[in-house]
């Protein structure tokens, strides 16, 4: 039964959530928060969990259906994000999703939960290859606290063609350098999103997923 110690890693079929799973264990492990990591497509474990992530890989539209094709999901996550204010976060495809729109392979309606829209990655430098795949140093835009200890510089890994465009600027904490600004982190109130995999980038990635697992927004 979900408590307000758990944290429910969202299993809605977007592929291999155990690096995941791994990742906020480790944290949680070496935070000494006492959380316990749940893998998960059960809406009641949602609803009812202390702090909530959505992760995604693959195509925008695919994950979207993926997610609120598990029936009661699409409330659950109402209840706790909206209604609970549970801490909230999104890894890369579930980034994207808090968007009102994607664009891939034609115009999707997101969750809504940011303003701004889903495109296509358009490098300046035609040399750039999309998807966009490796390694980049981030660029903090604003202080958070999921960003304590993370500075300009620090590595984090990316593997994504498409890119969240937030209307409001003071949405977006960080990005990276990719032909241009891409957006890396974006946040509001109780909510943040990385188009990087935090598990995938090693000790940035694990700082951030400490810094979730401890903020109280």
């Amino acid at each position: 039964m979900a408590t307000a110690e758990t944290v429910a890693i969202i299993d809605y079929g977007s592929g291999n959530l155990r690096s995941a799973e791994k990742a906020f264990a480790r944290a949680a492990g070496e935070a000494g928060t006492g959380q316990d990591i749940v893998v998960t497509a059960d809406p009641a474990v949602v609803a009812a969990a202390g702090r909530v992530v959505l992760p995604g890989v693959g195509a925008f539209a695919d994950c979207r259906q993926g997610l609120l094709g598990i029936a009661g999901m699409g409330a659950a996550l109402e209840q706790a994000v909206h209604v609970r204010k549970a801490p909230f976060f999104g890894i890369c495809v579930g980034m994207q999703l808090m968007a009102e729109w994607g664009l891939e392979h034609g115009r999707h309606p997101g969750l809504g939960w940011l303003k701004g829209t889903v495109a296509l990655m358009e490098p300046s430098d035609p040399s750039l290859k999309i998807p966009h795949m490796g390694w980049n140093d981030l660029d903090i835009r604003a202080a958070h606290p999921v960003l304590d200890g993370i500075a300009t510089g620090e590595h984090v890994y990316f593997v994504h063609s498409y890119a969240f465009r937030p209307d409001d600027p003071a949405d977006l904490l960080a990005t990276v350098d990719y032909g241009g600004p891409v957006a890396a982190l974006v946040g509001r109130a109780n909510m943040i999103g990385s188009q990087f995999h935090p598990e995938k980038s090693q000790a940035a990635g694990l700082k951030l997923i400490g810094n979730f697992l401890r903020w109280t927004p």
